[in-house]
């Protein structure tokens, strides 16, 4: 064996061992990868909207990331003994269920506390979809932390406190820095969130703050400008046309 064949090893990020003779386990193990593929998704909200809500999430988030690191190498608890996976790194708490219960925590925070859908002019139909992306956020997350026993990379100890965790973080991050903010605006967490805003910085990057003026954080609003504006637009070619 070269030497160079010696010191190679597997990138866990995206490996994912499952049980090839069930389907419930590929389906598990697709999901599982949730927390891989929704830092992407950050990365390109980010950058499309500037919306500091957002940017914000994706902060905490990497917090969230850091401390679950920091928290393992504290505890050096061994991944479930009985797996024969021969896995890397520590098992306490789970990163997996702390990311999701990190995500669906804050997000479940903001829809409930400052986000509203467009409405249906229908009140039973707006609640009952908001209960929707309620339960379907909750429903993502639990179906996340499961995949990590069930695949049997956690045993249920790491993943409930790994849960636990994430949902205090995310609970705690959107009280602090989103929540306070817009509702003590003259307050210590206001005052940040508006000098971050008004930083000549933020202002070059064309960061916003939609959510503190929109409740839907502009959508509609742009929705709409785009309308009149495309209105106008195919009226004038078809004019053109006709001349």
């Amino acid at each position: 064996m070269t030497d160079s064949a010696a010191h190679r090893a597997s990138l866990d990020l995206t490996h994912v061992i499952y049980d090839a003779s069930s389907d419930t386990s590929f389906v598990l193990a697709l999901l599982t990868l949730s927390p891989i593929l929704l830092m992407p998704a950050y990365a390109v909200l980010a950058v499309q909207t500037r919306e500091l809500t957002i940017i914000n999430m994706w902060a905490g988030q990497l917090l969230s990331e850091v401390l679950n690191l920091v928290l393992k190498h504290v505890f050096k608890q061994e991944r479930p003994v009985d797996s024969h996976l021969h896995l890397n790194g520590y098992g306490f708490p789970s990163s997996h269920s702390q990311f999701m219960g990190y995500f669906s925590a804050f997000l479940i925070c903001h829809v409930y506390f400052r986000h509203r859908f467009a409405s249906t002019g229908i009140i039973v139909l707006d609640q009952l979809f908001r209960i929707v992306v309620y339960l379907g956020l909750a429903a993502w997350c639990a179906v996340v932390a499961y995949s990590r026993l069930s695949l049997l990379y956690h045993t249920p100890h790491q993943v409930k406190w790994g849960l636990g965790i994430g949902m205090a973080l995310g609970v705690s991050h959107y009280v602090c820095t989103e929540l306070f903010p817009a509702r003590f605006p003259n307050s210590m967490f206001g005052r940040i969130r508006f000098a971050i805003v008004n930083h000549p910085i933020s202002v070059w990057l064309q960061l916003r703050d939609g959510w503190a003026v929109w409740a839907d954080a502009g959508r509609e609003a742009e929705w709409k400008q785009w309308r009149t504006a495309w209105l106008k637009q195919h009226a004038r070619l078809a004019g053109n046309k006709m001349a």
